[in-house]
Parts: C-alpha cells; structure tokens; sequence
C-alpha cells in the first residue's frame, strides 16, 4: 500500500506488457504526466459494491471474503465491511506510485490489494498518509517531503515482520502504459540490502523495488493464478 502501484512490476511477463504498450499513443501520451490531482470524482467509484467486490478481488476468496474492506470517500478511506480475520481488502489509487512516475495521479488508476494482519497495520498508515495529502491538493513535491518527513519523525511505522500484499485481481489497472500485470505477492521489510536476498539477480523468480523516501523494500513474486483460480498468462 507499499507504494502499490509504482511498483511498476518488473515481472516476467511484465516486460511482455512494457513491449507491447510502447505504442504511438502512449508515446504521445507520456509527454503530458499527471501533475495535479483531477477533480475527486474522477478517483472515486460511483458504486460502493463495485469497489467492495474489486478490492476483494485481490484475493483468493478463502481470505478475501472475512476480510475488513475500506473504500474511498471524498475525505480519505472508510471502512465498508468489518473483518473477521485481520487481512484488510482496499483498492489503492495512483498516488501510490512512485513519485518521478508518468502515472503519478492518473484518476483511471484501480490497485486492489489484500494485506495480511502486519502489512496491514504497517502498511495502511502510509496509504492513509498518502491519500491525504493527495486530497488536499499538495504537489507532488511537497507530498513527497511530506512523506519523507513522517518516516524522519517515526510517524509512519516501518514494515512489521511477516508482512504480505497479495495482488492477484484480473481487474487490477496500472495505467496507460502498464495495463495489468501478472498476479503477484508482495513483501515489506525495512529497507535492506536485496542482494542479500538474491533478488533481481539473473534467473531469481523474486523481483524487488526500493522507492524512495520510503526506507522500506518490496519484494515481488509473481504467482501463477488469479485470485478466481484460474491460470495466468505464462508467455
């Protein structure tokens, strides 16, 4: 919640979508990037249980369905449904992304996300954080200090240990120039040396980002079904 959506998933076939998505229209596109929020309603989904569905959806609905769902409101996230398991259900907009990213406040953005109990106590206040200061108009340079500056004062917690994001929607859009990716799991640990863990190294099936201001590292392992069970892509 992770900065979701920046990570632009290096995934296998993620380079396939990169490839195929560097048409003329994304070219003439990309030279305008998303400086400024559009209106709140352009972020917002008109129907509720539409939003409740699609954040479940990140999710097998083993877990999905007992999980705690939030929803976007025009001042900040709302709880929809009280869970029962700990895992928390929410669909992420663009303001996620990195920074420095062309989709950086693209109003079509939709990340569903599921976090087990850690990523959802750690992860959640950055989500929350950032939303806010999306809402209140900030740049993207002050949102950034603004971040940067909630990590310097331990406002913002660090990744607990154990902390999991499934990303397995068929639905999930990262914008013009990514679409969809393939479904995924992501994992948070206070920034570290990701050698260490053998990931992005040739042949290695765990990819990782490091996104900055956030001191924290995410690995990423595509699996090999969405969440409704049926197989994803393998070219």
């Amino acid at each position: 919640m992770n900065r979701t959506t920046g990570r632009m998933i290096a995934l296998r076939s993620f380079a396939l979508v990169l490839v195929l998505s560097a048409s003329q229209t994304w070219g003439e596109d990309a030279k305008t990037a998303f400086l400024t929020m559009a209106p709140i309603d352009q972020y917002l989904m008109p129907d509720r249980n539409a939003e409740i569905a699609l954040a479940r959806s990140a999710a097998p609905e083993s877990i999905s369905r007992d999980a705690e769902v939030w929803v976007l409101g025009r001042h900040g996230y709302e709880t929809a449904v009280k869970g029962k398991n700990g895992f928390v259900c929410i669909v992420e907009r663009s303001w996620m992304a990195p920074f420095d990213d062309p989709e950086f406040l693209n109003p079509d953005q939709r990340l569903p996300l599921c976090l087990n109990p850690p990523a959802a106590r750690s992860h959640l206040p950055l989500t929350f954080k950032m939303t806010a200061l999306a809402l209140a108009g900030l740049s993207g340079t002050q949102m950034f200090d603004g971040i940067k500056a909630a990590f310097d004062k331990k406002e913002l917690p660090m990744p607990e240990a154990g902390s999991v994001c499934y990303m397995m929607s068929k639905q999930q859009y990262f914008g013009r120039k990514y679409g969809n990716a393939d479904p995924h799991l992501m994992f948070w640990v206070p920034k570290t040396d990701d050698t260490f863990w053998g990931a992005g190294l040739p042949g290695s099936p765990v990819y990782v980002h490091q996104y900055s201001p956030e001191p924290i590292t995410e690995f990423i392992i595509s699996v090999a079904k969405w969440s409704d069970g049926t197989d994803a892509p393998t070219d």
